[in-house]
C-alpha cells in the first residue's frame, strides 16, 4: 500500500471543504495511513460464501395484519367530543376559505 502524503491529507480537506490548521496535516496523515491500513487488513478477510449485509443483526419488523374490528365503546367516544357531526368529531376550521 502506498503511503499517504501530506499532500493527500490536503487534497482529501478541501474536496471535503474542511479547513485544516497545518500543524494538524501530520496528525491526520497517520491516522488516514492507519485507517487505509486497516481496511487493507480487512481485504484480507475470506468472505467466500457470506451474503453481503447492511448491519450486523438482521432486522426484521413485527407487524400485524391490519383489521377493522368494532369497539363496543365507539358511541361512548363520539359523545364526549364537544360537537360531533354524525359518525365524526367537528372541529374548527385551520384553513382560509
Amino acid at each position: 500500500m502506498s503511503q499517504i502524503s501530506a499532500d493527500d491529507v490536503r487534497k482529501v480537506a478541501g474536496l471535503a471543504r474542511l479547513a485544516l490548521a497545518e500543524e494538524k496535516i501530520a496528525t491526520y496523515t497517520t491516522q488516514l495511513e492507519r485507517i487505509l491500513e486497516y481496511v487493507d487488513h480487512l481485504q484480507a478477510v475470506d468472505t467466500e460464501g457470506v451474503p453481503p449485509t447492511t448491519r450486523a443483526v438482521e432486522v426484521v419488523n413485527v407487524t400485524r395484519d391490519d383489521r377493522v374490528e368494532s369497539t363496543p365503546i365507539r358511541e361512548d367516544l363520539l359523545n364526549l367530543a364537544p360537537q360531533r357531526e354524525g359518525d365524526f368529531f367537528r372541529v374548527p376550521r385551520i384553513l382560509g376559505e
